[in-house]
């Protein structure tokens, strides 16, 4: 077992997320039940596939919840650009937004490749 609360990536992910909610506070309502809703989820879902994963018996279903998070990040790097072309989203803060997730990219993959050496 991990101690999630340790690990860098789940610390800067949970910086993500707040960020995160707070960009879209300022999307139209109409987005409520639909863009919003899913970019909130796919951020949320990072850091806690991290934790989960971390909680799991082996450094094998470690890796696999990483994963999902990793996935969750492309995801949510997708919505970001939907946002920002529907103007949303200023590009300054996409790319803000969009350095911190590949960030995250690579430390969750340098992660994923060092428990599969242990």
């Amino acid at each position: 077992m991990h101690k999630y609360k340790e690990l860098i990536v789940w610390k800067k992910s949970i910086t993500l997320v707040t960020e995160i909610y707070l960009v879209t506070g300022s999307f139209p309502d109409k987005e409520r039940f639909n863009l919003i809703s899913q970019i909130n989820r796919a951020a949320v879902s990072i850091p806690s596939n991290i934790a989960e994963g971390a909680g799991r018996n082996s450094d094998k279903e470690f890796i696999q919840f990483l994963s999902i998070a990793h996935a969750s990040s492309y995801e949510l790097e997708t919505q970001l650009i939907v946002s920002n072309n529907l103007g949303y989203i200023k590009k300054e803060e996409l790319n803000k937004l969009l350095e911190s997730i590949e960030e995250l990219q690579k430390m969750n993959f340098s992660l994923q490749q060092k428990l599969k050496k242990v």
